[in-house]
């Protein structure tokens, strides 16, 4: 009777022991959702939430990020859009006299520039032959004005095999970015056309670059403007020596003058880019608020994005 009596003792305080335990999963899943099937599901979906893998890159790490993002950027749109223009050089020139270069002094010279830059030998190939292509015009060179923002005016320089697409493409990007066409002689006063070498700011000691240039007789040398915050924090020691990378010193001078410049910069074993025939400088460059400033670089950046363009003067600061 005894023996009975635990036995049954025991079988109650085990199911009081299930009891409870059932009783303390309840509330944990009330506490975790409303209910343990939506807890437990809402309950995965923050597993596999906090699993997620992203599969894009990051676009900028802060302010000083993004402007050295920014000069890259500029950087490879600046070659890709000089190898384009060489390219229709190219097609143009045998377009009018012949795929040979002994008989075609133009394309002998395009390609004797081509060589100076560098331009990959595959781009040259790929462009002879397309001159040969049926339904393949010829280009034509156009140059348009624009009243940018704050005062600034843009010329635009386009090298087309059709130019009602490029006016129309210049003309809906003007209007969308809320800038104005100007006409023809209203811009181009403000520049004047000079041959112009590049040298990295990394690649030369400032004062041994002005030996140079004063003594090959050059015109100038034009400093690279370097944001105030250049300098703000060591914190950036890295990042700076690739913001400087990207930024260049600009030897000016005369198209008679150019080659005894080059000449100087080889002796003194200088690295250097050369121009692609010429640039156009201001004449008085002008002094814009941030606003401004923000505006004509999205416009600039807009216009450089259609193909019948190969570069955008502005005589910004």
């Amino acid at each position: 009777m005894a023996s009975a009596a635990r036995a049954l003792g025991a079988l109650v305080h085990k199911a009081s022991s299930l009891s409870s335990s059932a009783a303390a999963l309840r509330s944990a899943a009330v506490l975790h959702g409303r209910g343990s099937a939506g807890g437990s599901a809402r309950l995965f979906q923050r597993h596999a939430a906090r699993r997620r893998i992203s599969t894009f890159q990051p676009l900028c790490m802060g302010r000083r990020s993004c402007k050295i993002a920014g000069r890259k950027d500029a950087q490879n749109l600046k070659k890709m859009k000089r190898n384009s223009k060489i390219g229709k050089e190219i097609v143009a020139a045998i377009k009018k006299g012949g795929p040979s270069p002994s008989s075609n002094t133009t394309l002998a010279a395009i390609l004797e520039k081509a060589r100076e830059l560098d331009i990959p030998k595959e781009i040259l190939e790929r462009n002879i032959k397309r001159a040969s292509e049926k339904g393949q015009d010829t280009y034509t060179e156009k140059v348009y004005e624009v009243y940018g923002f704050g005062g600034v005016g843009m010329v635009v320089e386009v090298l087309t095999d059709k130019i009602t697409r490029s006016i129309a493409d210049i003309r809906n990007v003007v209007k969308d970015c809320g800038a104005k066409l100007a006409d023809p002689g209203s811009v181009t006063f403000r520049f004047r056309q000079a041959r112009v070498v590049n040298i990295k700011v990394t690649d030369a000691d400032k004062d041994q670059l002005l030996t140079v240039a004063l003594d090959a007789g050059a015109d100038d040398v034009i400093e690279p403007n370097f944001d105030d915050d250049d300098d703000d924090d060591d914190d950036y020691d890295d990042d700076s020596s690739e913001d400087v990378s990207e930024r260049f010193y600009k030897i000016v001078t005369t198209s008679e003058n150019y080659p005894v410049v080059l000449s100087k910069l080889q002796e003194e074993g200088l690295k250097f880019e050369t121009d692609n025939g010429y640039e156009l400088l201001p004449l008085n460059p002008i002094e814009v608020d941030d606003e401004a400033m923000e505006l004509n670089k999205v416009l600039v950046s807009k216009l450089l994005e259609l193909d019948d363009v190969d570069a955008v003067y502005t005589d910004q600061r």
